[in-house]
């Protein structure tokens, strides 16, 4: 007889993304398809002197089992440097999780029953949607535009909809690049208050800023709007700003959550890896994490200004997009202008017929797809890279 698996096994598909990349073997292949940092720009010095120093003093406790909240230097690490972003947090007011990607898990655990509404943004993160779905949240899509999601759409739905939380991206999102302006921000803070709705705000990307710094995060900025800061949840990584492969991440949260989040993590990982957590706490004390994050800050820059300046003198009429300020990603619609495509998963074939990958869009949405849209990761690419490969999209135009 065939297994029998769980049911919330069954609304749930394999990511497209994960997909795609096994057909990005072939050789001479460009990809604008990941949503990675780009390897030659982390600071392995950096880090093997962390992994020295840790390894070689007491190595005992870094190699040991550890507490479920996380290594208790590290905590006090991630408290400075969220203070450095203008938000006070105590060391024992987060908890150490394995990556972001697990304070989302945690949020679905501890939040989320089957038959909930969740409003996220429409298009977010892939992952997130797939998440929420495995623990039975029935999903609410927010329109977003080049400042963010639609707050006056957003507030619609959260007074028809009641849902038990609300998931935003607001600096430089995944896939939309998009940034939530200041005064939407505050906004949104005030919603949260009123409504008493949880707002969960994941920032793996805001310390990727190109020219200027963005709006403060929500966290931050819950000090100015009262009552909102026990209704907000924030998620933060050292993947895009240091290194995902030590997957140390944190979740901030009201106490209550934290606590309830904490025991789910013991029954997931128990901890996250000492050694890792350790090697990351020692990093965030050698003063290296500023000067790596301008050449990280810069080199994204250029990139982004050549990708943008390629698709328009490339693909000119065929495609829209907002250059994005930061972060990763472009996010693009296909107009079908003078016989283009209109479609982008069709196109992403043709694409890949020239040797070159990105993501088609409709994957990013929890319904009602648009599938003139596509992501393109400018982030893995150097300039000449960047330009050939979008000389063979235009070639896949034709």
């Amino acid at each position: 007889m065939p297994l029998q698996f769980a049911d919330r096994l069954q609304n749930i598909e394999t990511s497209a993304i994960r997909e795609l990349f096994k057909l990005l073997g072939k050789p001479g292949i460009i990809s604008f398809a990941g949503g990675f940092p780009d390897p030659a720009l982390f600071d392995v010095e950096g880090l093997q002197m962390s992994a020295d120093a840790v390894l070689s003093h007491n190595p005992g406790p870094v190699l040991q089992y550890g507490a479920t909240e996380g290594w208790g230097p590290l905590r006090e690490q991630i408290s400075h440097f969220m203070a450095g972003k203008g938000a006070t947090v105590a060391p024992d007011g987060l908890i150490v999780t394995t990556g972001s990607q697990q304070a989302l898990d945690l949020v679905g655990k501890t939040m989320i029953s089957p038959g909930d509404k969740v409003i996220v943004e429409a298009p977010t993160f892939l992952a997130t949607i797939q998440c929420f779905r495995l623990y039975g949240a029935h999903l609410i899509g927010a329109p977003i535009d080049a400042h963010g999601v639609d707050v006056d759409r957003l507030g619609q739905l959260i007074d028809e909809h009641k849902p038990k939380l609300v998931y935003l991206i607001p600096t430089f999102g995944n896939p939309s690049g998009a940034t939530l302006s200041l005064e939407r921000r505050l906004r949104v803070l005030q919603m949260a208050a009123r409504t008493h709705t949880l707002i969960v705000e994941d920032d793996p990307y805001g310390e990727l800023y190109f020219d200027q710094a963005p709006p403060p995060s929500l966290l931050a900025l819950s000090d100015q709007v009262p009552g909102s800061r026990e209704y907000l949840v924030h998620c933060g990584s050292l993947s895009k700003v240091l290194s995902p492969g030590l997957r140390v991440g944190w979740m901030i949260a009201p106490p209550e959550l934290l606590a309830r989040a904490t025991m789910c993590k013991q029954f997931s990982d128990a901890h996250t890896s000492n050694l890792t957590q350790a090697i990351g706490a020692h990093y965030l004390t050698l003063g290296r994490l500023d000067t790596a994050l301008a050449r990280v800050r810069s080199t994204y820059a250029e990139r982004a200004r050549v990708m943008a300046a390629s698709l328009q003198s490339t693909l000119g009429e065929a495609i829209s997009f907002d250059a994005p300020k930061g972060g990763m990603f472009f996010w693009a619609r296909l107009t079908g202008a003078e016989g283009g495509p209109a479609n982008a998963a069709e196109f992403a074939k043709r694409a890949i017929e020239r040797l070159v990958a990105f993501v088609p869009g409709a994957p990013f949405y929890a319904h009602d797809p648009d599938p003139a849209t596509l992501r393109l990761s400018f982030a893995t690419a150097d300039v000449a890279k960047i330009e050939e490969g979008v000389t063979r999209l235009g070639h896949a135009l034709q």
